[in-house]
């Protein structure tokens, strides 16, 4: 937890004394009338007395300041609070940082881009404005801001400049480890990960190490990570939040029982974590238990309506055969990535994948290369590859795959969908050993990844035919 300085004391964060999994305390035990007021007392802490919880305000305070997960009851309690502050004190900076990051986690938590985050935008600026202009914590928030629009290369800007004015400040490392990622720049994000390990130890730095140890391919590594920050995590908030990524990595894994319970996990923690009910969705319809996922993706969409859900949502029921339900999900894509534009979210990788798939290819091709050339992540160097095979441009297509699946260029990612992608394009270009081997390698890693085309992986890797298990290709 960080100081009211904003920096944080060089150890790991300890669970907080108020949150613990269930904990019975009698009617009389537990409790004590003050003043007319109900004081808490929980057993543990000094003399048998355990510390009273935080107030809700306090609590998303304390998490959005260390860039984890805030429950939203809190953070509106928070944002009330921080708002009466600057309405009272135009120019309390420290309100403006605090208040525009509550509004990055709300927007990001709810998928209202097009409100919170010009609204998170204003507060960051009027803090630097009022305040010191190289100030750690705004510069911070702002390169938060930037990766929440993915917007990378401006949250590298913001991210350096927040490293340049406090170096030792923790929590603008993993907004650069985000920021180098996406510019596909990885050596950079190693070391961004490096620097934030020598500074700082606990949940949130081992939930980060588990996306780079992912990136690099180390799977065991980023599940182990991820166990141990959701073991370590000091409130319900965010538990739910690394649990759901534990989810995430299981369902990669083609661990389906896993990431269900992962995720139910995460839902029992937190009932406001809408990715989890997502993730459900994805493991469900893997499970075959289709009515359940519909549900469950329903929910997720509810409350917080992202392009990627919709997607996913569209292609569960067009594996069905539900058509008309699949192109309403289309259109919510469609529209939500507009109303996404508006808060200055950049949705070309998802309306890419979209385009290729189920649009226009050669659009996709046009709206993903502009994004390479802008970003050149590995996601986007996927989508791309595969968006110019679907246009039937096969042989540039490959070099775009193989910067998304081989090491050499950085994709040592083990990924079921890249490699199904790199697989088809190859075939298409009669390299039948490789593709052989890259559908071998998709299906191996996750038999489940996606409900449209993992049979049609399946279809293609019989029609290629069978030959000895030698391992994934290099």
């Amino acid at each position: 937890m960080e100081n009211e300085e904003g920096t944080a004391p060089d150890v790991a964060p300890r669970k907080a004394s108020w949150y613990r999994r269930p904990l019975f305390v009698g009617p009389l035990a537990g409790a004590l009338l003050l003043g007319g007021g109900l004081l808490v007392w929980l057993p543990g802490g000094q003399d048998g007395v355990r510390a009273a919880a935080p107030a809700p305000g306090a609590r998303a305070n304390s998490a959005v300041r260390t860039g984890v997960a805030a429950a939203l009851p809190d953070l509106a309690v928070l944002i009330e609070e921080r708002e009466s502050r600057v309405r009272k004190d135009p120019k309390d900076a420290r309100s403006w940082a605090v208040l525009g990051a509550a509004y990055v986690e709300q927007g990001r938590r709810t998928a209202d881009a097009a409100v919170q985050f010009p609204k998170a935008e204003r507060a960051l600026r009027a803090s630097l404005s009022v305040g010191p202009r190289a100030d750690a914590e705004a510069l911070g928030s702002l390169a938060a801001l930037a990766n929440a629009r993915r917007d990378f290369r401006a949250a590298k800007r913001w991210g350096e400049a927040a490293r340049e004015a406090a170096p030792k400040r923790w929590t603008t490392y993993p907004q650069l480890i985000d920021a180098y990622t996406g510019l596909g720049d990885h050596k950079r994000a190693r070391r961004a990960l490096e620097a934030l390990m020598e500074l700082r130890s606990g949940p949130a730095v081992l939930a980060r190490a588990a996306g780079v140890y992912w990136d690099q391919g180390r799977r065991e590594d980023a599940q182990a990570a991820l166990s141990d920050a959701a073991a370590a995590a000091s409130s319900p908030a965010e538990e739910a939040a690394w649990r759901e990524r534990a989810g995430q990595l299981a369902f990669e894994r083609g661990e389906r029982e896993d990431a269900l319970r992962s995720f139910r996990e995460a839902v029992r923690f937190d009932p406001d974590q809408r990715a989890a009910r997502a993730g459900q969705g994805r493991a469900l319809a893997a499970l075959g238990r289709t009515s359940e996922a519909l549900d469950a993706y329903g929910i997720a969409l509810a409350g917080q309506p992202l392009p990627q859900y919709a997607l996913e949502l569209g292609e569960l029921y067009e594996s069905l055969g539900l058509t008309g339900q699949a192109r309403a999900q289309y259109d919510l894509l469609r529209e939500r990535v507009r109303r996404e534009a508006a808060g200055g979210v950049d949705g070309a990788l998802v309306l890419g994948r979209f385009e290729a798939d189920h649009g226009d290819p050669a659009a996709a091709v046009r709206r993903l290369r502009a994004e390479w050339r802008r970003q050149p992540g590995i996601a986007v160097a996927d989508a791309l590859g595969w968006a110019l095979y679907r246009a039937g441009r096969h042989k540039e297509a490959l070099r775009y795959a193989a910067v998304a699946t081989d090491q050499a260029h950085g994709g040592a990612v083990r990924s079921a969908a890249y490699a199904f992608h790199r697989g088809m394009i190859e075939g298409a270009l009669g390299k039948t050993a490789p593709a052989r081997r890259r559908l071998q390698e998709a299906l191996r890693l996750n038999p489940y990844f996606s409900p449209l085309y993992a049979p049609v992986a399946r279809a293609a890797l019989a029609k290629l035919g069978e030959v000895p298990d030698v391992g994934p290709p290099a």
